[in-house]
Formats: C-alpha cells, structure tokens, sequence
C-alpha cells in the first residue's frame, strides 16, 4: 500500500474504537502552553504564508479573493499509546499531519473562493470521544478554547467585515458547530456567513436557531452536512447518533437522494490527481452511501465500511465549485 493512501484512513473510525487505549487521569498540571493567536507561529496556514503545495491550489487567486476561509481540522491524534489529552502546537508530527494532510486535502478545497486561516489548536486526542465522560470533556473544553480564542482574533485582527465560509470536518466540525452558536446564530455575523460546510459529526437541525440547513446549489447564510459510508453500511456502535442528522447530498447540493457516476466531479487523491465520474451516492437517515471509488488503490478502500476520512476530498472538486458558486451568489447578493 502507497503512503500516500494514508490520508484515507488517518482518522480511526469511531465505530471500530474500542476502550483500548492509555490514558491518564486529566490534570491541569498536564495541559500544553496555551496558543498566542497574535503571533504567526500559532497559525498553521494565514494567507500570506501559505506553503508552495497550496498555493497550487489557490490558482493564483489569492489577490482577487473578497472572502475568507476559516478551516477547523479533524482528530490527527490518534494513537492509542499516546496518553496525552491534548496535542501541544508545538508537535512536529502533528502539524506535518495538520499541514500536508488535512490542510492538502480538505482547505484546499475553498481556495479559489477565500483567503484561508487555519489555527493550530490543542486538538484533543482521538479517545475523548468514546472516553468523553473520563477525561475526554476537558480535552475537547480545552481544544474548543484555543479554536474560539483563534477566530476571535481572526476577527478583531483580520476580517475586516469580509464574507466568511466556515469550515470543519469531525473534531474540526465538533468545534465549528460551537463557533456557529456562539458567534453567527441569531447574531449580527450571521450576516457575513456564505456558508458552513461541516462534515463529519451528526448535526441537527435544531442544533441552531437561525442558521438553516440548505438545500440548493447557490444558497447562503446557512450550512451543510454529511457522513460517509460504504453503500449499504451502518455504524456498529452509537447506532443511533445519525439517525435524523442533517445529509447534504454532497455532488448536487439540494434534495435528490442518488446520483450517477457522470453527475460527480472529482475525488481528490493523496498523490494529487483528480479522479472524475469515481462514485455515486445514495442519501440514506443520515447517511452518505457511496459505491467503492474508482482510483488506483480501489481494492484497499474496498475493505472500508465508513470512508469518514473522506468525507471532503472524495468530493473535492464538487466541494470546490459549490464553495465558488454560493461565494459569487452572497457577493451578488451583498454588493
């Protein structure tokens, strides 16, 4: 197996999670330096240092964009030896991860619609989910803290009342969630929202008062959702957590419930290319249910039953265009 196919499975599905990991109790003494959001370093991508890898993405754009991008990444601590509750910024192999990873394959994305800031964070580790009540909590206060305290300076120090895509995928999406109610629902940034695009944890509708979910190609000020899996599977555990969750359809983006090949429009891999007409879906309770992809390591993806880790690049290219489209639609709309 290549390497690179790495990216597809980084993120340990949470149904196969077992309480096999080691841990400690969590204490305050434990906890990493807290991020300076002021300060370059606490910042994995800001649009005026973006690496040369990703300013292929962004298509030379970058001057021209009158939006801005703000990417919450998933769980990239996973390790079940590793007893820490929380990542400290500082971690090398973490931000490789952060950087050559998620930001590659999911920001990338929304390059050529925003300029793109993306925190580092002390991202709690993989456990804190299915250990939540044991220490898992504060890990995930801890990491929200940080992820709050960053767009609070992308705010004050950036912004400058631009339009905003907000952007999140599992833990990434767990914490946006929180942003969302706590800075756009029923509040006056609602107004700046293009849109959320939050993959990756069971949202519901009610989750929000004013933000709505939407359910056609060009609409703004609300958000969209989904979870991967292989046509025809079902969580083994939590059965009941997507049950009702909202389900974009993630290559259409309005009501209709199954796709063909000839109607997706690029899943990016983790050597770079784009494969086009690799999939189709079927929108299930909750549930995206996609055939195994057409690319060249198909026959490994074939053993998956949850494609959670791609819940963005499998529809990279449709992702980007829709990002495009709602942004041109707010900015008609707006000026």
């Amino acid at each position: 197996m290549k390497k690179t196919f790495v990216f597809l499975i980084f993120c340990i599905v949470f149904a196969n999670c077992k309480s096999t990991y080691r841990t400690q109790t969590f204490r305050q003494e434990n906890i990493p330096v807290q991020p300076d959001y002021t300060k370059e370093t606490s910042w994995a991508v800001l649009p005026n240092t973006y690496a040369e890898n990703f300013k292929e993405y962004a298509s030379n754009r970058l001057d021209t964009l009158k939006a801005d991008v703000f990417y919450v990444y998933p769980t990239l601590i996973t390790d079940k030896k590793d007893i820490r509750w929380n990542a400290p910024i500082g971690d090398i192999e973490q931000n490789d991860k952060v950087v050559n990873k998620a930001v590659l394959m999911q920001a990338s994305a929304f390059a050529t619609s925003g300029k793109v800031y993306v925190p580092l964070y002390r991202q709690a580790h993989l456990r804190s989910y299915p250990l939540y009540n044991k220490g898992g909590k504060e890990a995930q206060e801890l990491a929200y803290s940080d992820v709050k305290k960053a767009f609070e300076t992308y705010l004050k120090k950036y912004n400058n009342n631009r339009p905003i895509i907000m952007v999140g995928h599992s833990q990434g999406t767990t914490h946006t969630i929180r942003l969302l109610q706590d800075f756009f629902d029923e509040k006056p940034l609602q107004k700046q929202l293009i849109a959320a695009y939050i993959p990756g944890i069971g949202v519901k509708s009610d989750d929000f008062k004013t933000l709505k979910e939407m359910t056609s190609p060009k609409e703004t000020g609300g958000f969209v959702s989904w979870n991967t899996y292989k046509k025809g599977h079902y969580p083994k555990k939590d059965k009941d957590w997507y049950k009702g969750s909202v389900t974009t359809n993630p290559i259409t983006w309005n009501t209709t419930k199954e796709t063909e090949l000839d109607q997706h429009k690029g899943f990016l891999y983790s050597n770079g290319k784009l494969y086009d007409k690799a999939l189709k879906i079927e929108i299930t309770d909750g549930l995206v249910w996609s055939t195994n992809p057409k690319f060249p390591l198909r026959f490994f993806m074939s053993f998956l039953r949850k494609y959670h880790a791609g819940d963005i690049n499998l529809f990279w290219q449709d992702i980007r265009e829709n990002a495009e489209a709602r942004t041109n639609s707010w900015l008609q709309e707006n000026e």
